[in-house]
């Protein structure tokens, strides 16, 4: 099967063979890849907590020494909020700015520095119904990459919009080396799960992503995650409780690592510093089975 080329909003997206049958991608430039970073994606069902997550991984990395680069993907702009204490300009609104001159930006203009030394950019998102979010990605990563604000960068977070799975917001997987999925242990998130596993798969053959492993979060067991983990071919690497501090932490913008000490929370924070400990030391990729939809309802959803 040929690549097709189609004009969707002025720009030209087409299919790659591997990334499924049918399916509408944004080719990665080449002249965009990032460097010697190891780079993570992390992925999810909307609201199940990928930015508490993604911020306090990003500070554990950086307890651990690490230089560290979070982008957050998500119209809302929200990621990096806890690490800047304000909803910082995404990239989009500041190229818009320069009717997209993009020589006219500086690094100062879309990189702030958040808590303990972690880099933060929001990528933001296209106008809805307008646009693509591979495309913006894209952009974003050219941008780094042009400023040389990768050079230095030992991890880079990809904290990526809810658990839609489309060819542009599935762009970071075209980066990262390992792909994580948040979930909760209910039957919603774990629907959500397999879809992203999926994505992986498809975008794995094309590129160097892998799957990671499941994060469990605001989760007092994981049973549900245990029995689709044991059908899908996947492993839990970390689990968060649902504790009230951690919803706090939100609220006073702030990252975990700045709230007033407890037994409960130095826990989790300790959990935070393995899981950035172990996936700095490397992680073995999982070869992810997604489930067909019955396959799940059969799993998961009667008794």
């Amino acid at each position: 099967m040929n690549a097709v080329s189609i004009p969707v909003s002025g720009l030209k997206l087409r299919t790659q063979r591997a990334d499924g049958e049918g399916s509408v991608q944004v080719p990665l430039d080449p002249d965009v890849r990032i460097g010697t970073a190891k780079v993570f994606a992390v992925y999810g069902k909307g609201g199940i907590g990928k930015s508490t997550t993604s911020s306090n991984l990003s500070v554990a990395f950086s307890k651990i020494g690490k230089r560290v680069l979070q982008i957050g993907c998500d119209p809302k702009h929200d990621s990096t909020f806890t690490l800047t204490k304000q909803l910082v300009p995404t990239v989009i609104d500041i190229l818009e700015s320069v009717d997209f001159h993009a020589e006219e930006l500086r690094p100062e203009d879309f990189v702030y520095e958040g808590y303990n030394g972690v880099m933060c950019v929001e990528a933001g998102g296209p106008p809805a119904g307008t646009g693509c979010g591979g495309y913006v990605v894209g952009q974003t990563v050219k941008l780094l990459k042009e400023h040389r604000l990768l050079d230095d960068t030992d991890v880079v977070i990809f904290d990526v919009l809810g658990d839609v799975v489309c060819g542009g917001f599935a762009a970071p997987l075209q980066h990262a080396d390992r792909a994580l999925i948040v979930t909760a242990n209910d039957f919603d998130s774990i629907f959500a799960m397999n879809r992203i596993v999926a994505a992986i798969q498809a975008k794995s053959k094309n590129y160097r992503v892998r799957l990671g492993g499941v994060i469990a979060n605001r989760s007092a067991g994981t049973d549900q995650i245990d029995r689709f983990n044991s059908r899908a071919g996947l492993k839990t690497m970390a689990r968060f409780p649902d504790l009230d501090v951690i919803r706090r932490s939100r609220l006073k913008k702030a990252t975990l690592f700045e709230m007033e000490e407890s037994p409960e929370l130095a826990a989790v924070q300790q959990e935070y510093l393995r899981l950035a400990q172990a996936l700095w030391d490397g992680v073995d990729p999982l070869v992810g089975v997604p489930l067909k939809d019955r396959e799940i309802f059969d799993l998961l959803g009667f008794d």
